[in-house]
């Protein structure tokens, strides 16, 4: 490959058509083989005895508990520890007493109520953009968007380990998409300096900080290689928002830049906000634009009331507390050196709020999974989907509410378990659920 010249497609992507193909030469009359044959392909075999998905982790707890046990997760999101919290589950419950559990309708044709305004204005202050709109689906803000701006004249430069709906909505524009490799910013500008002449539009896609490996972007650097070339800019800040910045405000705070030199900012109301749906920050006009033509927001119902609630009060919270947002990076920070410290290979993570532990093998990384639950913490393993085969992975979600006891037992667990072999059967102090 020519020095700065990137791959036209990233790994998943490409993963993603090879498995797509084979399964597609399996029976597609015949919905069971079509499965058997997908499965096959993923080895699930390796969790049919000791399944880490899916577990059922309400029930653990109380399980694990009935024996006098704890059990820990890195597996939840909650950055900031509100899980939970009293005030946000009192909004949540008077929003149901007061305004019901749904609005009934598209916030267009009868779904708007005060309370989505009050909080898009509040967050939007919160993240010093001109503006804001919610939508009901994380998933599908990347997906609506993306789909929305875009069409065939036009060309998407996404990092090639973008979540997948920022896959999904690049596919959904029919604009080219292309892919550069991962934070290689001469890779990303040689791509719009060889392509961008052929299109009337260029939309760069980035992550204010990568959920599955802990890294972020060269922020002045990417504005720069944007501003040269013409493009728009559009960066998922899903998993920094709450984590990044002295009062987690995100990557722009995180680079002390003006958040409105971004031109869409995405974020997520599952994590930091603990509660469910997508926003989009934006400038004013624009803003107004989409709320009268996106189709993820004006074919979709409005929040519900006890979920934009509950965003607002997590909104209030982490606003009034900034010191949840220290604590967690602090954290973060112990987690990555003590993991360094211990051999343990966590990549390019920064310590802020996700750290990946990296293995050799998908069995070694799915044994290591089920030693650390029979050990009392719960941290499912990542393999095939979301990350390169050869570098399978636990994905550690650091929070405000871990201690520095549960981060050292947690390696010690870990290094233990190297050290006996990791061919070995779990040490069961308790059984997996």
């Amino acid at each position: 490959m020519t020095a700065g010249a990137p791959a036209s497609t990233g790994d998943r992507a490409r993963r993603a058509n090879q498995v797509t193909r084979l399964i597609l030469a399996s029976d597609r009359n015949n919905p069971e083989t079509y499965a058997q044959r997908w499965l096959e392909l993923v080895n699930y075999d390796l969790v049919k005895d000791h399944n880490p998905y899916y577990v059922p982790f309400d029930a653990a707890v109380q399980d694990f508990a009935s024996r006098g046990q704890k059990l820990v997760s890195f597996s939840h999101y909650d950055y900031l520890g509100l899980a939970g919290h009293k005030d946000i589950t009192s909004a949540a419950c008077e929003a149901i007493m007061t305004s019901g559990t749904g609005v009934g309708a598209s916030r267009m044709v009868g779904g708007e109520r005060a309370a989505h305004r009050e909080f898009e204005r509040d967050l939007a202050d919160f993240l010093r953009v001109d503006d804001l709109v919610s939508l009901v689906s994380g998933y599908g803000t990347n997906v609506s968007l993306l789909g929305h701006m875009l069409g065939k004249r036009d060309l998407i430069v996404s990092d090639e380990l973008s979540h997948n709906s920022i896959l999904a909505g690049t596919k959904l524009s029919r604009a080219l998409a292309l892919s550069f490799e991962h934070n290689d910013l001469d890779s990303l500008e040689y791509i719009l300096k060889t392509r961008r002449s052929e299109f009337t539009r260029a939309l760069i896609v980035i992550e204010g900080m990568y959920s599955m490996d802990g890294d972020i972007p060269d922020l002045e650097r990417v504005f720069a290689i944007r501003d040269k070339y013409n493009a728009w800019l559009m960066i998922d800040e899903a998993h920094s928002i709450g984590v990044l910045g002295a009062t987690g405000r995100g990557v722009s705070e995180h680079f002390n830049v003006d958040p409105n030199r971004i031109d869409f900012i995405i974020g997520t109301l599952s994590k930091t906000f603990v509660s469910c749906g997508g926003f989009i920050g934006t400038r004013k006009l624009v803003a107004e634009w989409l709320r009268y033509t996106l189709p993820g927001f004006i074919y979709s119902v409005g929040l519900a009331p006890p979920i934009v609630a509950s965003a607002h009060a997590a909104l209030r919270v982490f606003r009034n507390e900034p010191q949840r947002v220290a604590k967690m990076r602090r954290n973060s920070l112990y987690f990555l050196e003590r993991a360094r410290e211990a051999g343990l290979e966590v990549g390019d993570a920064i310590g802020a709020g996700v750290v990946p532990v990296i293995f050799d093998s998908v069995e070694e990384t799915m044994r290591m999974s089920h030693h650390l639950m029979a050990g009392g913490f719960y941290v499912p393993p990542i393999v095939h989907v979301g990350v390169p085969k050869d570098k399978p992975r636990l994905r550690f979600f650091i929070s405000e509410k871990h201690t520095f006891e549960d981060m050292d037992r947690v390696i010690a667990t870990m290094l233990a378990f190297t050290a006996e072999g990791a061919g070995a059967a779990p040490v069961a102090q308790t059984a997996s659920p």
